[in-house]
């Protein structure tokens, strides 16, 4: 019989497994924060005036507004790296050999997001770090760090479940590659890296709609000003569906893979 604890400690396992891994290949890791990191500071040097248009948030600096947009950025990179990882155990075979012992089958893929979930703190605290050095204030405090750094921990464990996800269904690693600029689109027309209220139609009604407006927003409101319960809730809320929906489907993913095989 399938208890908690027999799915718990394999998973916990294989993320450690995971993290091992990723820690003895730097090359892998390194993208996560370095193409966001350079995009904040292109968007940050180039559009810091655009703070000063009507209807822009009250910000210190555009920094503080980005920051946020980069890390949502990051967390999406992150997926990408989970999804690649996973085609590539399934080119290899040893995603075969872990169907092959004994161990809840879901654990397979639990291990891989959860491995998802710690890289995706480090990715938040990686940015906090960096906001602060190059002067943000984050005005929500500690709260406010561990708000910030709660929901981008459950937003990238979303990630990581749609980065497995597309593994299982595409196979090999080079489609994976194929499909996530697709998922880029998606945050391009969002609020993550510029306000809502001044976006133009369709941009508007598409970013109105998208779950990562509201990991952006909820990221964003205690690095800019005080908590505010509504975009923090919101975020919690965009980032918890993202992982019900993305965890479900990889689960149903695995479970049809196992069965054609």
């Amino acid at each position: 019989m399938t208890t908690l604890r027999s799915i718990a400690v394999p998973s916990l396992a294989l993320a450690r497994r995971t993290l091992r891994g990723a820690l003895r290949r730097p090359q892998f890791l390194a993208p996560l924060v370095i193409m966001p990191t350079l995009f904040l500071a292109i968007n940050t040097g180039g559009l810091h005036r655009t703070t000063n248009l009507p209807g822009f948030p009250h910000v210190d600096g555009f920094l503080d507004f980005q920051l946020a947009g980069a890390m949502t950025q990051s967390l999406l990179l992150g997926g990408v790296m989970q999804g690649i990882a996973t085609a590539l155990e399934i080119e290899g075979g040893f995603f075969d050999r872990l169907v092959a012992s004994p161990i809840p089958r879901v654990s397979i893929v639990l291990g891989r997001i959860l491995a998802g979930t710690a890289i995706a703190a480090a990715q938040i605290l990686w940015f906090l770090v960096l906001g602060v050095i190059f002067g943000v204030s984050i005005h929500g405090g500690v709260p406010g760090i561990l708000l910030v750094l709660a929901i981008g921990s459950l937003a990238g464990t979303g990630f990581a479940a749609l980065g497995v996800l597309i593994a299982l269904r595409a196979r090999n690693a080079s489609t994976v590659q194929g499909i996530f600029p697709l998922v880029f689109v998606i945050l391009f027309i969002s609020s993550a890296f510029f306000p809502r209220a001044l976006l133009q139609a369709p941009a508007n009604w598409f970013a109105e709609y998208n779950p990562l407006s509201y990991v952006a927003d909820g990221m964003r409101d205690p690095i800019i000003g005080s908590i505010s319960a509504t975009p923090v809730l919101e975020g919690f809320a965009a980032a918890a569906l993202l992982v019900g929906a993305f965890v479900g489907l990889a689960v149903l993913a695995l479970r049809g893979r196992l069965r054609a095989a």
